[in-house]
């Protein structure tokens, strides 16, 4: 166990790490800082992903019986995964840090100048995922490691196939994050989020309750009444910040794709130029040709 949690501790950190120094030294590249740390922590997040919905597939087609039957992988990347979650939240962090210190619209006024400043203004702006990835730690990890008792790999892999949309949504930050959006590569990856969003993240526990009542013959609106009550409770606050984001994902499709998102900001003032310089970051401009300002708030999900 200590080792899987060792292994994971330095795999998405080292991963970062990695990918920041080659997009700062490479010289074919040679990003910012703030570029290579934003897109470093999207890269992370994708590989994550990807190689959660791999093993989730694994597990849900080995299982025939959905309760009884055990798949090792399912205990080993719930573990590997953990510190992902903990990671995640500093590389959340260093992203809204950077994001922070050059953007040039009416939030640079307001900027906190102190990474304690910052720190609190990050937390509360970002409190429901940095929420969401603590229950992750202390919640659902116990739970699916001791509390489950071998029992509902497949549930289990189902549920690790949720991260199926990650890529999709991480592209479409980085996107929104660049002034991107009248990309025709913004338009289909944003068709791709919502989709993908809504089939592996709003559906998946209507499909789970599904699945539960073909295997003991009863009907789907039966199952909340036949399952013990905290899994209904739990199925609901997992699905709750799921529906929430998943609106925001809507309200941007309709913006993106009735073509009433926001017309494109003047350049920044010569007081914004300014104070920029007074604290010691002139705006600088990124070495892969993207501006590092925002256009439109993005969901806040991962």
């Amino acid at each position: 166990m200590l080792t899987i949690l060792a292994a994971g501790s330095v795999f998405f950190p080292g991963l970062f790490l990695l990918s920041k120094q080659c997009l700062k030294y490479i010289p074919a590249l040679r990003w910012s800082e703030g570029d290579a740390v934003i897109v470093s922590a999207r890269l992370v997040s994708s590989v994550q992903a990807i190689m959660a919905s791999s093993a989730g597939y694994i597990i849900a087609s080995s299982c025939d019986d959905i309760i009884e039957d055990q798949h090792w992988l399912t205990s080993a990347y719930i573990l590997f995964a953990v510190p992902y979650f903990v990671y995640d939240i500093y590389a959340m962090f260093m992203c809204y840090w950077y994001k922070l210190r050059v953007k040039g619209h009416e939030e640079a006024s307001a900027a906190p100048q102190h990474m304690g400043s910052a720190l609190t203004s990050y937390l509360r702006r970002e409190f429901l995922m940095v929420l969401h990835h603590v229950v992750m730690v202390t919640v659902c990890f116990p739970v699916s490691v001791f509390w489950r008792q071998g029992k509902g790999d497949y549930f289990q892999g189902i549920m690790f196939m949720a991260e199926l949309s990650t890529p999709s949504v991480c592209l479409g930050k980085i996107l929104i994050q660049y002034k991107q959006q009248h990309t025709l590569l913004h338009k289909v990856n944003g068709a791709l989020m919502l989709i993908t969003f809504f089939i592996c993240r709003v559906l998946l526990f209507p499909y789970l309750y599904y699945v539960y009542g073909r295997y003991a013959s009863i009907p789907f609106h039966m199952v909340p009444l036949s399952v013990p009550w905290h899994c209904n409770l739990g199925a609901a606050l997992l699905m709750a910040p799921q529906l929430y984001w998943f609106s925001l994902i809507c309200r941007g499709a309709l913006r993106l794709f009735t073509g009433s998102s926001r017309s494109r900001r003047p350049p920044p003032t010569t007081a914004a130029v300014k104070e920029g310089q007074m604290d010691g970051h002139a705006l600088p401009q990124p070495a892969n040709g993207y501006s590092m300002r925002s256009t439109e708030p993005e969901p806040a999900t991962h």
